[in-house]
């Protein structure tokens, strides 16, 4: 062993299998200490949106699961509500501790806090060492054979896929392979004295009952979605464009957080096409999750996208300002537009903090290219109400509706929100779900109440501007004011 004593910082990572950094404190070190930390330099910002946080409530249910399952192996959890770039030193110095162990963050704060932490260590002696572990491939290690990093998503893709042997190559699953974390007797071990896990109310937040929007926490959360999708994978192409039928596997938050391994969600989708059994679904589930580790890796060689645009001609846009445009803005988030299913969709996002991904796709795009607002408004705004949020992903997301990232779709591609909500949600049961005021509309006029006739609606119970908005913008009209604003990315 390499170390007589270490410690394992857990932070997007909140489980004791399969975890890089547990895995190689274990395999280096005599005795392993655990710990997380609360950090008040980020539950400071969330407290300046209110005292509620279902991702906050999230981390605590999985903590109290992490650190039972840690306390069976003899060891358990140091938590503490403090600044992590000076707490993580400290304890280091408190603990006697020569290492510490963590997977990796590609977050330019959290990379840049993890940089402080390790020269804050050197200068005393200690070790920080960074493991590979929320994603497949890291960094530079799907490059083009100019040995350069992609900026289109389908031929990074494809090099992605070789690496693993797919799809008619010799398969190679090593890196997909689980890493065991069974520590010996003895091994994981906590303080004399451990004081208790900081409470939401301790740390000025307020409980929050997750089981009332459903949302399984922890490692046994994570495990119970995952046996749950697998015998839909395989129509999982079929069914993920609809947001009344249960088609996503609804584990974003536990890859968010770690509660799942995303090596072991990647081994079951390759062994679903490989044996036959995923169809379809398994091939695009585990195009997904390329996804996902693409646009990790555009985070880590462009951090700028974090705060400009990917493409730097399309920062030259000038968007919608004044009090109309806060006033549109303020609609949009409140689920008063006038569209049903952008509304919906709104609802579904304040409500529950889960958004179906057809229709991130609808509503960021509405923002930008009918209302006319800037698509980092609309990022802000999701990334404050998201159970899921990542930054890499959302900002991915946002810049590829508004055109301005890598391998978006074209700035002239402007969706319809109301052909959007007859093609993907055609009966209105997603609509009569989060807007119950049009439930009693035929599927005809659920999707633009507007084209009622005047006794449909009263029939239907539906006053226009009183208990349901009228539209902000016609939709043909604002597209064309959006091919104007974009000229200026043909200049």
């Amino acid at each position: 062993m390499d170390y007589d004593k270490a410690l394992v910082w857990f932070r997007r990572d909140l489980r004791d299998f399969d975890n890089a950094a547990l895995h190689h404190a274990l395999k280096t070190s005599r005795t392993v200490f655990c710990t997380f930390i609360f950090d008040k330099d980020i539950l400071d910002h969330l407290l300046a949106n209110g005292r509620c946080d279902r991702r906050l409530a999230f981390i605590h249910a999985s903590l109290i699961e992490l650190d039972a399952a840690l306390r069976r192996q003899g060891g358990g959890l140091i938590v503490r509500h403090a600044d992590a770039a000076t707490e993580i030193p400290k304890l280091a110095h408190e603990l006697g501790v020569e290492a510490v162990f963590i997977n990796e963050d590609y977050e330019p704060k959290a990379t840049a806090r993890d940089l402080h932490v390790e020269n804050s260590l050197k200068k005393s002696g200690r070790h920080l060492h960074a493991y590979k572990d929320q994603v497949i491939f890291a960094k530079d290690e799907v490059l083009s054979l100019a040995g350069k990093s992609f900026s289109v998503f389908t031929p990074y893709k494809n090099a992605w896929l070789k690496k693993l042997g797919l799809p008619a190559f010799e398969l190679n699953l090593e890196p997909l392979a689980p890493l065991t974390c069974d520590a010996k007797k003895g091994q994981l071990t906590v303080p004399a004295v451990l004081p208790p896990m900081p409470t939401l109310t301790a740390m000025g937040f307020d409980d929050y009952d997750l089981m009332v929007h459903k949302i399984p926490t922890g490692m046994k959360g994570g495990k119970a979605l995952l046996n749950d999708f697998i015998p839909r994978m395989s129509q999982y192409e079929a069914t993920r464009n609809f947001p009344a039928v249960k088609g996503p596997s609804y584990l974003s938050i536990h890859l968010r957080f770690g509660t799942v391994s995303i090596r072991s969600l990647a081994r079951l989708a390759v062994e679903a096409m490989q044996s036959g059994q995923g169809g379809e679904g398994a091939r695009i589930w585990l195009s997904e999750l390329v996804w996902r580790d693409f646009y990790f890796m555009i985070l880590h060689h462009h951090p700028h996208v974090a705060t400009r645009s990917f493409k730097p001609e399309y920062d030259r846009i000038e968007w919608e300002s004044g009090q109309s445009a806060e006033d549109v803005f303020a609609s949009w988030c409140n689920a008063q537009t006038g569209y049903p299913l952008v509304d919906a969709a709104m609802m579904q996002l304040n409500e529950t903090g889960y958004m179906h991904n057809r229709l991130r796709m609808v509503t960021a795009c509405f923002l930008i290219k009918d209302l006319g607002i800037d698509w980092r408004r609309g990022e802000a705004y999701f990334a404050r109400e998201l159970n899921d949020f990542d930054l890499s992903a959302n900002n991915g997301g946002w810049q590829w509706a508004s055109s301005s990232g890598c391998d978006a779709q074209p700035y002239f591609r402007i969706f319809n929100p109301v052909t959007q909500s007859e093609r993907f949600d055609a009966e209105g049961k997603f609509i009569r779900r989060y807007l119950p005021q049009l439930a009693k509309l035929d599927n005809k006029y659920i999707h633009a109440p507007w084209l009622a006739p005047e006794m449909q609606l009263q029939m239907a119970g539906v006053s226009l501007g009183k208990n349901y908005p009228r539209p902000l913008v016609a939709h043909d009209e604002a597209r064309k004011r959006t091919l104007a604003r974009y000229a200026v990315v043909k200049k």
